[in-house]
């Protein structure tokens, strides 16, 4: 049997990634010996955590030992010049790894995944991905698989708060030294070979909790899902939809679930609306499913997103869905979404109050066939012929 690593900076947290990997890393071990190495403290390990006690996978705590004042300083000063003044090659790339990855951490890590002797190894985000990339070649034969869970715009637009424009091209240069890299959308495998000359694979997440009860158009109940955080979900343009709808309509409620720096602001919104009674922002509970069962409509505004496993959790549940025209959005529910123009708040107030005569339940039944490509076990095939492919694809290299 073939030996697989996930390497990720956590698993036993509460967290969209956490969970994902998981799901997928418990279905892999019906193929594969299966370790997760983890940069937690030991003592965050609990194996409840998303049933992973009821799976016989391996854990292997490492972490990344502390650098040295004088190193800290050469990092920083490296990286100013790196995205400030020097050229972009590929030698002060290849430099600039090597500076944010110094040579201890490099060689802390190395020991730990050779000691594994695995076949492939799975980094997980997109930091950890260029890690890999970096020491690759100090691990042998070992098949390099990086997994991106941020969208391409969203890592390396203007101002994006995780790499941006600076490390594009370092960004591009180090993934190719990988043996193959997995995105969860088609459009960003585009955008890579339009800006890199490499087509990564594409396989979306899988669908990571069991169903409840299927909703009901009876409900009368928009439901929205997702992190309150400022400029992302977009929960503030759906409070003002929300609102123009409700002066027309006094039957329907809105529940958004989530937690977030944007929570107070956004009761507030609803304060100032007079919405009290009929908008409600509940705490996020590992119960989510109670909340798909008892709405009749789920609503996606968000500005942006990584992908969007509340839209396939929502259609697992029988909801049909409205959304920002994100492409990302469309890749996944395709003609079964009801789209309006993103940041446009009052087209979605005209798609709320259009649900609400809509033939409910063949779009519902619709939205639980759908769900059924996103299945743990559709998903875990995907990436077992990823593993088993032979060597790496052919690449036109732009970088």
């Amino acid at each position: 049997m073939k030996k697989i690593c996930f390497i990720a900076d956590s698993i036993f947290k509460s967290g969209g990634m956490q969970r994902v990997t998981a799901v997928i890393a418990e279905e892999l071990t019906k193929y594969y010996d299966v370790t997760i190495v983890t940069l937690e403290d030991p003592q965050q390990e609990d194996l409840a955590m998303y049933n992973l006690e009821k799976y016989p996978i391996k854990f292997v705590f490492s972490h990344f030992p502390k650098l040295e004042g004088w190193k800290r300083i050469s990092y920083h000063v490296y990286d100013y010049l790196y995205k400030n003044i020097l050229p972009k090659t590929a030698w002060t790339s290849d430099m600039y790894a090597h500076s944010s990855f110094p040579r201890e951490r490099r060689e802390a890590v190395v020991k730990v995944l050779k000691e594994g002797n695995y076949n492939a190894i799975i980094a997980v985000n997109s930091y950890l991905s260029m890690r890999l990339a970096t020491i690759k070649r100090d691990l042998g034969g070992v098949k390099a698989i990086g997994w991106i869970y941020n969208s391409f715009n969203a890592f390396l637009r203007e101002g994006s708060p995780y790499l941006g424009t600076e490390l594009k091209y370092h960004y591009g240069r180090q993934l190719q030294k990988l043996d193959e890299t997995v995105l969860l959308y088609l459009q960003d495998s585009e955008m890579y070979y339009h800006a890199y000359g490499f087509s990564p694979f594409v396989i979306p997440n899988p669908l990571t909790i069991k169903p409840g009860e299927p909703a009901s158009a009876k409900n009368r109940r928009f439901l929205a899902v997702g992190r309150l955080t400022p400029n992302h979900k977009g929960f503030d343009l759906l409070i003002k939809a929300f609102d123009k709808f409700a002066q027309h309509n006094q039957d329907w409620y809105l529940d958004i679930v989530g937690d977030g720096p944007e929570k107070d602001a956004l009761n507030k919104m609803i304060e100032n609306r007079y919405l009290t009674r009929r908008v409600k922002i509940h705490a996020y509970t590992e119960n989510i499913q109670q909340f798909y069962s008892q709405a009749s409509i789920y609503v996606s505004s968000s500005r942006w997103k990584d992908f969007g496993l509340v839209l396939v959790q929502a259609m697992a549940h029988g909801l049909p869905v409205i959304s920002s025209d994100l492409p990302s959005s469309k890749e996944i529910l395709g003609d079964f979404g009801i789209y309006f123009k993103n940041g446009d708040v009052d087209e979605l107030a005209k798609k709320l109050e259009d649900a609400t005569y809509m033939d409910w339940q063949p779009k519902s039944e619709e939205a639980m066939m759908l769900a059924q490509r996103f299945n743990v076990s559709v998903i875990a095939e995907q990436w077992k012929t990823l593993i088993e492919s032979d060597g790496q694809r052919e690449r036109k290299r732009k970088v």
